[in-house]
């Protein structure tokens, strides 16, 4: 599809129930002079999406039957729903959750002829490594060449990739090093590629303050805390980066099981450490990381999204709206919607994944 010249920032007021129907319609529209935005670079627009009222009870709760297969390195747990036929989606959670954030997204999206793929993370659930010698490795790239793997082992030579927090992190890593397996993406938070380098360099203290566990990872007392305690200091970061989301302790339950692999609590570790230059990543994903710490833009379609609760650390959308070159636009979802995006407001990232789809084709 070619690139729509645009010289203004396009602005979409959009209200929709987060039960309700798919279709979102727009209602009103307006322009807004976007300094410093190169209009070559991307067509954006910035929708304001009420989610509605945060907590609201569930009405999916549970997925079909776990599946299992060899993947790379991992025996990745993984649910499946949606026609064999459809556009394959991957959808990828991040940390402290799991696959259970995209319990309502899913049969949204598989009623909607998707075919939905939604695995375990290393370090979660049902997922295992095959060998016990394998490094209990956290760096970023490792865990999209799990991903690739995982596309290679169900024969998927291309697909939607969807995700928040780790997830999105790993979908913008993998647009930018195999944009050929990626459709179109759609990143909660934006760009959330870094590297060692750029996570020596101080942060103001209020962000520093944010970042307070994983600076708690770094000593010993932590790792010996969080593997202690995970269950609890897991339910402590759900409150933290989601404010207002009222959830209750079924909800929380059902994703904290998936912190019992044995594994879990080396990869996170592991994760916190190496971004910060305390752990060492494996060379075999040296040429990648490499790669990644040049921060290259990503020129796949992409919709990137934002709650208006998030009390997570997050970049500010206007940081990175360069980072896209692609047919581009960015999404704040209203109603006290937290970190937690696709299990918080399932219909505004379902209704993201279906219109991203429509860009890249």
């Amino acid at each position: 599809m070619s690139m729509t010249k645009i010289s203004q920032e396009k602005t979409r007021e959009i209200n929709t129930n987060r039960r309700g129907f798919l279709g979102i319609a727009a209602i009103a529209t307006a322009s807004a002079q976007l300094g410093g935005f190169d209009p070559l670079d991307a067509q954006v627009s910035r929708a304001n999406t009420s989610a509605g009222r945060p907590g609201m009870p569930s009405e999916n709760t549970s997925f079909g039957p776990l599946k299992q297969i060899h993947a790379g390195v991992l025996n990745v747990g993984y649910v499946e729903a949606g026609p064999a036929s459809g556009q394959a989606v991957l959808l990828l959670h991040g940390w402290p959750y799991d696959i259970h954030s995209f319990v309502e997204v899913t049969p949204l999206l598989a009623s909607s002829g998707y075919r939905v793929i939604v695995p375990y993370l290393r370090g979660y659930g049902t997922t295992r490594f095959l060998s016990s010698e394998t490094v209990r490795n956290g760096q970023p790239s490792a865990i999209a060449v799990d991903t690739v793997a995982l596309m290679d082992a169900l024969k998927i030579q291309k697909a939607i990739v969807a995700g928040f927090d780790w997830g999105g992190r790993t979908g913008d890593v993998m647009a930018v090093l195999w944009p050929e397996r990626c459709k179109a993406l759609v990143s909660v938070s934006g760009y959330l590629i870094g590297s060692q380098a750029s996570g020596k360099l101080p942060l103001p203290p209020q962000a520093e303050l944010q970042w307070w566990y994983q600076y708690y990872f770094a000593t010993e007392r932590g790792r010996a805390g969080y593997e202690e305690y995970r269950h609890d200091f897991a339910k402590l970061i759900w409150r933290l980066a989601s404010p207002k989301w009222d959830f209750a302790d079924a909800t929380f339950d059902r994703s904290a099981a998936s912190f019992n692999n044995p594994d879990h609590a080396a990869i996170v570790i592991h994760n916190y450490r190496w971004r910060l230059g305390l752990a060492k990543g494996e060379p075999k994903y040296d040429n990648l990381e490499r790669r990644l710490a040049e921060a290259p833009v990503i020129t796949v379609p992409t919709i990137t999204m934002e709650g208006d609760a998030n009390g997570a650390p997050h970049p500010d959308p206007s940081a990175y709206i360069k980072k896209f070159r692609g047919r581009y636009e960015h999404r704040n979802i209203a109603g006290g919607v937290g970190h937690n995006l696709p299990q918080e407001a399932p219909q505004a990232f379902a209704q993201a994944v279906i219109d991203v789809d429509g860009f890249a084709r």
